[in-house]
């Protein structure tokens, strides 16, 4: 298993000096939105870390919180079937299940104090 986090910020590209300038990260993928970036993928030393803009959740899920965000966890998992289950009768699952155009099948839902958790499985894993 390995868990990313994934900032949800209003504009990456305010974000990314304080990042990439001043951190030392490394901008590895570049989704646009529109005229803006909507999504990034951040590495430094091993550490990966996804900036997502506001704008890009409300399109990606037409169900996402409208309040201001904290932060959403990408949780890489072996096997997607197995959170499904676990989550079985839990009410706060956003989306049940889908498979998004870079390779990944996703299960999305709320955590109790409102946080955003994005479980995910390789479509070649599964």
């Amino acid at each position: 298993m390995k868990i990313t986090a994934n900032l949800i910020v209003p504009s990456i590209e305010a974000c990314l000096p304080f990042w990439i300038d001043r951190l030392g990260f490394t901008k590895t993928v570049e989704v646009p939105e529109g005229d803006t970036i909507g999504f990034v993928i951040l590495v430094k030393d091993g550490a990966e870390l996804m900036l997502q803009s506001e704008r890009s959740v409300a399109n990606d899920i037409a169900d996402a919180p409208a309040e201001h965000y904290r932060a959403a966890l990408y949780v890489k998992v072996a096997s997607l079937a197995e959170v499904q289950r676990a989550l079985a009768g839990y009410e706060d699952v956003v989306v049940a299940e889908r498979t998004t155009f870079y390779g990944a099948r996703e299960t999305i839902t709320n955590d109790p104090a409102g946080n955003v958790i994005v479980f995910a499985q390789r479509v070649d894993q599964g």
